[in-house]
């Protein structure tokens, strides 16, 4: 039997697909009518989540932040040793102090999912931790993701790189805005200026442009910093003029006129990452 603890968007389709792969599955929730919802696809639901750990040979938590993983963990009255898998996005630290407690065997497991990937069994779940624990939990985790990433044994890696690819989709989604933003400043509509996207693909070059960045290696550029501030001096001319105000450009702009001050004008504009590196 398996219990799941938290009933949002993730859980309830974790306990779902879990149910579609033969498990016995025990829910709770902090609002009980969530949980009472999945009795109907065969879950059995409890308003105390003592009572719903009871006999469970996998403990799952999936809840907001850190003070929700360990206020359900004080209300579960876990057994000495059980074995509980937190997939819950929470501090690094977090995740080490519970990792580190004698009284449970815990590992974190936080995912980059939506609630049709949890319910799919797609998308990807990162762990790490103490190679017996990894080791233990795998196989209950693979058939629950599309991608298990194995991070190591820090036991704060998981929630580390959680957090740094949640810092990236800000970004992306800010970037995204300003895009629209732009377009507004413009005269061109929502739909159409994210049309661009059907033509241009950035995320194909993600990868190698975080490489360059990342490798501290500025001196030959493909795009050089000056000539990106200036495209940045003409997108925010465009919005000024019209009246919209942008979320990400203005930041990366000031970014770059430090760089620029410091002698940076002619390298590759991802030296804008260097204070970083």
């Amino acid at each position: 039997m398996i219990a799941v603890l938290g009933m949002g968007l993730l859980g309830s389709n974790f306990s779902r697909a879990l149910m579609k792969k033969g498990a016995q599955v025990h829910v709770w929730n902090r609002s009980p009518e969530r949980a009472k919802a999945l009795e109907a696809e065969g879950a059995k639901a409890f308003a105390d989540a003592a009572e719903a750990v009871k006999g469970a040979s996998v403990v799952h938590i999936v809840v907001s932040d850190d003070a929700a993983v360990d206020s359900v963990l004080a209300a579960a009255k876990l057994a000495p040793g059980a074995l509980v898998i937190d997939h819950s996005t929470t501090s690094p630290g977090g995740a080490k102090r519970r990792s580190e407690r004698t009284d449970l065997t815990f590992v974190h497991a936080p995912v980059f999912m939506g609630p049709q990937n949890a319910l799919e069994s797609t998308g990807i779940m990162l762990v790490s931790g103490e190679r017996a624990r990894v080791e233990r939990v795998t196989p209950m985790l693979t058939p629950m993701t599309g991608k298990l990433v194995d991070l190591g044994e820090r036991v704060d890696a998981a929630a580390c790189f959680k957090l740094m690819g949640n810092t990236f989709l800000m970004g992306f989604m800010a970037a995204i805005g300003d895009l629209i933003g732009l377009g507004k400043a413009l005269g061109i509509g929502p739909a159409d200026a994210v049309g661009l996207f059907d033509h241009f693909n950035p995320g194909a070059m993600t990868s190698a442009r975080a490489k360059k960045m990342a490798s501290g290696e500025y001196a030959q550029p493909s795009w050089e910093l000056a000539m990106a501030r200036k495209d940045a001096r003409l997108v925010q001319e465009e919005v000024e003029r019209a009246h919209v105000a942008l979320t990400l450009v203005p930041a990366i702009a000031t970014k770059m006129d430090a760089m620029i001050e410091r002698g940076h004008a002619h390298d590759d504009w991802s030296v804008i990452a260097k204070d970083f590196i």
